[in-house]
C-alpha cells in the first residue's frame, strides 16, 4: 500500500476521532450543564455534566483511540522505499 494513502487514512481517522470526541464533550457538557446548578446531579462528587463530558469521555476515547491505532494504523517506513536519491550514497 502506498504510504501516502495509508497516512491519509490515518489522518482521517484522527480527524474523525477528534470530531466524535468534540460532539461527546459538547453534548454532555452543554446538554447536562445547561440547567439550574441547584438541580445538578452528581457522579463521584462531580457534577454529572463534568463527569460525563470530561472524565468518562476522556477514558472512553482513550480506549477508542487505542483500538483504532491498534487495528487500523499500520507501521510503514517513512523513507522512499530504497530510492537511492535520498540514501546519501555517492553517485
Amino acid at each position: 500500500m502506498d504510504r501516502f494513502a495509508q497516512a491519509s487514512k490515518e489522518a482521517l481517522w484522527g480527524v474523525g476521532l477528534f470530531i466524535a470526541y468534540f460532539i461527546w464533550w459538547y453534548g454532555f457538557g452543554y446538554g447536562l450543564g445547561s440547567g439550574d446548578p441547584d438541580e445538578y446531579t452528581f457522579v463521584m462528587g462531580l457534577p454529572a455534566w463534568f463527569f460525563w463530558s470530561c472524565v468518562a469521555g476522556f477514558v472512553a476515547f482513550l480506549l477508542v483511540t487505542w483500538v483504532v491505532v491498534h487495528f487500523f494504523f499500520k507501521d510503514i517506513p517513512l523513507d522512499d522505499d530504497g530510492d537511492s536519491k535520498s540514501g546519501g550514497e555517492a553517485a
